[in-house]
């Protein structure tokens, strides 16, 4: 399943640790605070708990947004370096 993956933490290290997570679940950073790739849907569950456990009680909001494959091939890439 393709997921993307959005994030706001306002606390840095939290932020930090969140975005070491993402990667070492394979996902691909597309934005400072987004991720993201193919998981299996345990993996999205497993994700989602290391993320809280890293986030604690302090302010977060994480989004994982499931897309399927037909919806993701019909995207639209942009990406220009100079």
């Amino acid at each position: 399943m393709q997921v993307v993956l959005v994030y706001d933490i306002p606390n840095d290290s939290k932020r930090s640790k969140v975005a070491d997570i993402c990667q070492d679940y394979g996902l691909d950073r597309i934005q400072y605070s987004a991720f993201c790739g193919k998981l299996q849907v345990t993996h999205i569950d497993e994700l989602m708990l290391k993320i809280k456990k890293v986030i604690g009680k302090k302010a977060a909001n994480i989004q994982i947004f499931q897309i399927s494959s037909d919806d993701w091939n019909k995207r639209r890439v942009l990406e220009q370096t100079e």
